[in-house]
């Protein structure tokens, strides 16, 4: 079986489930401390299983660190696997403001080598567990990057060459390098990629499933992580949808991580009818609100916690304000996590450690995915 394992691993194809080594479904945590220095204490890294550390940038072509406390952080998060020895650590490149040298990098074998070359570099030097690239997003503007119709085939190469180069010094340090994505939801990021060619060599899909509704884009309320699809949404937009469409594109259940958000979304001006949800409503400063902002200064405090049956979710709605917050809580990231284990799905991740420093949502999640028993309440619109 190890021969096996080997000749698989240099053809650079990915190695089957059965031969590779992997939790019953992981928990993935995007830590995100920008210039802030990671105390000893700032993560529990005992109810992890991995951490995408975010985020390095690409500069001519090449991975760079991109925060000043990049390298101290990086010693940080391996000192916890003194007590989770399965922990790994891996680093995000990207994301929605430095996706920008993507296309780029990847328009050419030589400027594939280029950046392959300079992320073994990186990983060698800060002993990383591997690479979470988060493009956002091929073929496709984001946040006004460059991007070229043929971003669709050059995303594959440059998945099939970075695992080639991982499996080759895997076989030489025995050391597993792992290569994930961080993935859209929408239809449009499956037919910007080559999702059925590409999973080949990515150990997990990071299915980025939430922001199906934001305020600065839409003029309607809605629930910006729902886990099903509420048959009175105008977009028809839900977590298993996306799940659904993945699997139909070629990607193996096993290898999709279901994404969660830490933070919610809100809207101003919203009428009271449904209590807010699916309503007219008008983009507010500060409509981006972490879990911790939520549950001690708006929840019971002006404003009321309702739960949307059909699509497993909860909302908030304040009637004198007027305000509508879409968000996740214990009660649907345990339903979440029941969804991952009755359809086999890889596991679950979430954007962002630092938006619940408490770890009541991190807690809810472990709970869930060890047996726990879902929390109780909400009130149904």
């Amino acid at each position: 079986m190890h021969r096996v394992y080997l000749i698989l691993m240099l053809l650079g194809i990915g190695v089957p489930g059965a031969l590779a080594e992997r939790p019953a479904e992981a928990v993935v945590a995007y830590v995100f401390p920008q210039n802030n220095l990671l105390g000893p204490g700032d993560i529990d890294g005992k109810s992890l299983t991995r951490i995408n550390y975010a985020f390095a940038n690409i500069q001519d072509g090449r991975i760079v660190t991109g925060f000043s406390q990049d390298a101290a952080n990086f010693k940080v998060l391996e000192s916890l696997k003194e007590q989770n020895k399965s922990l790994t650590v891996l680093i995000s490149v990207g994301g929605w403001l430095w996706s920008g040298g993507f296309s780029d990098a990847c328009l050419t074998a030589a400027s594939r080598e280029t950046f392959v070359q300079s992320v073994m570099e990186f990983l060698r030097k800060y002993d990383l567990d591997g690479l979470d690239i988060d493009w956002e997003y091929p073929g496709l503007p984001g946040a006004g990057h460059t991007f070229r119709a043929e971003d669709k085939q050059n995303f594959t190469l440059l998945l099939r060459e970075l695992r080639v180069r991982f499996n080759a010094e895997t076989a030489r340090t025995h050391k597993r390098l792992y290569l994930t994505i961080a993935a859209g939801s929408s239809e449009d990021f499956l037919a910007h990629t080559e999702m059925d060619k590409a999973q080949a060599y990515l150990d997990t899909v990071n299915l980025m499933a939430y922001d199906y509704y934001e305020a600065s884009s839409d003029a309607v309320t809605g629930n910006h992580a729902p886990l099903f699809t509420d048959p009175a949404d105008p977009k028809k937009a839900s977590g298993n949808a996306s799940v659904l469409a993945f699997e139909k594109a070629g990607v193996p259940a096993g290898k999709i991580v279901l994404g969660m958000p830490f933070y919610g979304r809100m809207w101003g001006d919203v009428v009271s009818q449904n209590h807010g949800l699916f309503q007219p409503g008008k983009d507010i400063p500060n409509a981006y609100a972490p879990y911790s902002a939520i549950s001690t200064t708006m929840l019971d405090k002006g404003y009321t916690r309702y739960w949307d049956a059909k699509s497993s979710v909860p909302f908030l709605y304040n009637a004198d304000k007027h305000i509508f917050v879409s968000y996740e809580d214990p009660e649907s990231a345990a339903a979440k996590c029941a969804y991952v284990k009755a359809h086999h799905l890889g596991g679950v991740m979430f954007w962002d450690y630092e938006s619940d420093p408490s770890g009541t949502l991190l807690h809810a999640i472990r709970k869930a995915l060890d047996g726990g028993k879902q929390m109780e309440g909400g009130k149904t619109p």
